[in-house]
């Protein structure tokens, strides 16, 4: 290899991103080098990045696993990176893998942090792994049971993938709650009845929200019913959200319990590591369904543009994918 052998997205002031060199260190017997072929942007949790609005006291549990630099900027961050290993042991060499890794066209990573992707799973779908992982961790710490009435306010890409997994299991009238009627036709695709905000079903047994936003928090409280669970996936970084508690909030004898990625859920940590989830995750991607998910794709060398335009105007955008050359 060249001195320089990749380019990597670094953002470099709040706000503002570009494609730099990269130099990667000489691959040791248990590494593997990876091309990359396609990138995802998880749009709520890097855009807060992208923004610099992560708060300081979260700086070290923010970081990616193999993220460079320091919060705010310069930084180097994200994950869900989707290659093809060209150098490392042999059973690995050719394979397609999911990297918890930023947006970058080759690097280098152990052996153990690489994901094989399943025969039947595309790569190119493969970007939605990390959300997936999120969304099903989700579903765990929500304890979503046959037959409950689960809303989901939020139809992002972990609201969606959130929906679908609830509306998987046996008997779930599952409800995806979001302002953008644009969102009905996800879904759709995903067989779950869409609604808008106005049009809930009152007493929920499980309230996902995923909006990152008061008003989507203050409706999941509004339409959980008697000692109910409402999950918050919604991360907002260092913004202040104000919450009703004082309206049935107790009255309703409700559980507002937080829900993050980072650790295995509760109750399935004694059994499952993140490995384990991981290629859950994996095997759940096989459903072509899910390709409704990533509604625009862009190439590499316009990341810094496109990251800037869907930080400020993200429009019907759900899950936008990087392709490399």
């Amino acid at each position: 290899m060249s001195a320089v052998d990749a380019r990597a997205f670094w953002i470099t002031a709040p706000g503002h991103g570009e494609l730099r060199a990269e130099t990667l260190p000489a691959p040791g017997q248990d590494d593997v080098v990876v091309r990359a072929l396609f990138s995802g942007i998880s749009r709520g949790t890097e855009t807060l990045v992208f923004q610099g609005r992560v708060p300081a006291t979260e700086h070290q549990r923010m970081r990616a696993p193999f993220q460079a630099g320091q919060f705010p900027a310069p930084v180097k961050y994200g994950y869900a990176n989707v290659g093809e290993v060209e150098r490392g042991p042999h059973h690995l060499e050719g394979r397609r893998v999911f990297v918890l890794y930023p947006h970058q066209t080759r690097f280098c990573v152990p052996a153990a942090a690489v994901h094989v992707l399943p025969e039947s799973l595309p790569p190119g779908r493969a970007v939605l792994a990390a959300n997936l992982e999120t969304a099903v961790n989700g579903v765990w710490d929500a304890r979503v049971q046959p037959g409950d009435r689960v809303a989901v306010i939020g139809a992002g890409t972990v609201g969606c993938l959130v929906a679908w997994l609830a509306g998987r299991i046996p008997g779930c009238h599952v409800e995806l709650v979001d302002v953008n009627p644009q969102r009905a036709l996800a879904a759709g695709a995903l067989g779950v009845h869409f609604v808008d905000p106005g049009s809930v079903s009152a007493d929920a047994d499980v309230v996902v929200h995923s909006s990152g936003s008061a008003s989507g928090l203050e409706l999941a409280l509004k339409v959980a019913g008697f000692e109910s669970t409402i999950v918050e996936m919604s991360w907002y970084g260092a913004g202040a959200v104000p919450i009703p508690l004082g309206e049935a909030f107790h009255a309703k004898r409700l559980t507002l319990k937080s829900s993050q990625v980072g650790h295995v859920a509760g109750s399935q940590r004694s059994r499952w590591d993140n490995r384990r989830r991981m290629r859950f995750a994996l095997d759940l991607l096989a459903d072509p369904a899910l390709d409704t998910l990533i509604t625009s794709e862009s190439d590499f060398e316009s990341l810094p543009r496109v990251m800037a335009h869907l930080a400020s105007s993200p429009g019907d955008t759900i899950c936008h994918r990087i392709k490399y050359s």
